[in-house]
C-alpha cells in the first residue's frame, strides 16, 4: 500500500513537472518528485540509496537549477513575476504531496514496515562506489560532461541576451 501511495505521489508530481510553464514551480515539483523516489529506495531496502537520492538530486542537482535560473533573469520584469511566485497559493500542491510522503515515511519507521526482507539485498557505499567507478564509469562521465554542457549553455545564453539588451556588438 505504501509503495502504491509513494508511486502516486511521484508520478503526480513528476507530471506537473513536465506540464508547468513556470520554472520555478516545475522546480519544486521535481524536489517532491525525487523526495518520492528516494521513499520507494527506502522502502525497498535501499537506504543508502535514498539518502544519495536525497542528497544528490534533491540538494546539489536543485542549487545548480537555481543558480541556472537566477543567471537566467530577464531584468526588471523576472522581480515582478518572482514577488508573484512568492505568494503562498503555490506552496500548496507541492506542499501536499511532500506531507504525504513524510506521513508515510514516519508510518513505515514506526511499523518497521519494508519490502520483503528475504528478497532484499543490502548494497552499502563500498558496492555502489565499486560499481559506478568500474561497471558504470561510462555513463557517470557521461553524466557529468552533459550538466557541464548544460551549464556552460545556459551561460552564453545569459550572456548573450545580456549584450543585446545593452545594445554592445559581439567582437567575436
Amino acid at each position: 500500500m505504501y509503495f502504491y501511495l509513494t508511486a502516486l505521489v511521484a508520478i503526480a508530481s513528476t507530471t506537473m513537472v513536465i506540464f508547468n510553464r513556470n520554472a520555478v514551480h516545475a522546480l519544486l515539483y521535481l524536489v517532491v518528485s525525487l523526495l518520492a523516489v528516494a521513499v520507494i529506495f527506502y522502502q525497498f531496502g535501499a537506504p543508502f540509496a535514498a539518502a544519495l537520492e536525497v542528497i544528490v538530486y534533491a540538494g546539489a542537482i536543485m542549487v545548480l537549477i537555481v543558480f541556472v535560473i537566477m543567471m537566467l533573469n530577464q531584468g526588471d520584469k523576472a522581480v515582478a513575476q518572482e514577488s508573484q511566485w512568492l505568494r503562498p497559493g503555490i506552496w500548496w500542491g507541492p506542499g501536499l504531496l511532500s506531507a504525504i510522503l513524510l506521513l508515510q515515511l514516519v508510518f513505515m519507521l514506526r511499523g518497521g514496515q519494508t519490502a520483503d526482507s528475504t528478497a532484499l539485498h543490502y548494497v552499502g557505499p563500498k558496492e555502489v562506489g565499486i560499481a559506478l567507478f568500474s561497471r558504470y564509469i561510462l555513463a557517470v562521465e557521461l553524466a557529468s560532461m552533459l550538466l557541464l554542457a548544460g551549464l556552460v549553455g545556459a551561460f552564453h545564453l545569459a550572456r548573450q541576451k545580456r549584450r543585446e539588451e545593452s545594445g554592445v556588438q559581439d567582437a567575436d
